[in-house]
């Protein structure tokens, strides 16, 4: 009889986080990969603290959304998508008290990074830009589209935006 109330304390313990900050979110999507094939696109995850600052070590996560199975439905990559979808490399650049900075490179483009910066505004939501080079300009990464062949990658589209607003596209041929 003992045993259940000191069970019921340790299960308490150990599964209230120790701090508010460490609670964990994650803002869904900070940027996507679309294809030629059919709808479903990959998208980027970024696991976050409550002041919105990168979680851990790897805090971006990549995943399906089956877009042709339903506007929610969403999948885990399989380890033979990723090579053409997945992460090269992350690295978390800053953490403050407003929020940080994650530095990823796609395994389909090495050489071109990708910075996704997270804000706590100031009703307690996270916000976050995504900065890429794009057509040798820096700007703001809406989105990759792969245009797929019969059993290899065509070419890729970068596109996004300049600090000015203006369309920024590159293709980049494979």
């Amino acid at each position: 009889m003992r045993k259940l109330p000191l069970l019921l304390l340790a299960v308490a313990l150990f599964a209230a986080p120790a701090h508010a900050d460490d609670a964990r979110r994650e803002v869904p999507s900070v940027f996507f990969i679309a294809k030629s094939e059919n709808k479903n696109q990959v998208h980027f995850a970024v696991a976050v603290d409550a002041r919105c600052a990168p979680l851990g070590d790897a805090p971006v996560r990549p995943y399906w959304r089956m877009l042709e199975k339903g506007p929610a439905v969403t999948e885990p990559l399989l380890a033979r998508e990723q090579g053409p979808y997945g992460l090269a490399s992350q690295e978390v650049l800053t953490r403050t008290a407003e929020g940080g900075s994650v530095r990823v490179t796609l395994k389909a483009v090495p050489g071109r990074p990708v910075t996704i910066e997270t804000v706590r505004e100031s009703d307690g939501t996270c916000s976050y830009e995504t900065r890429m080079t794009i057509a040798s300009k820096p700007g703001r990464l809406q989105y990759v589209y792969v245009k797929l062949a019969f059993v290899s990658i065509d070419y890729l589209l970068l596109v996004g935006k300049d600090d000015a607003g203006g369309a920024l596209k590159e293709r980049i041929d494979r």
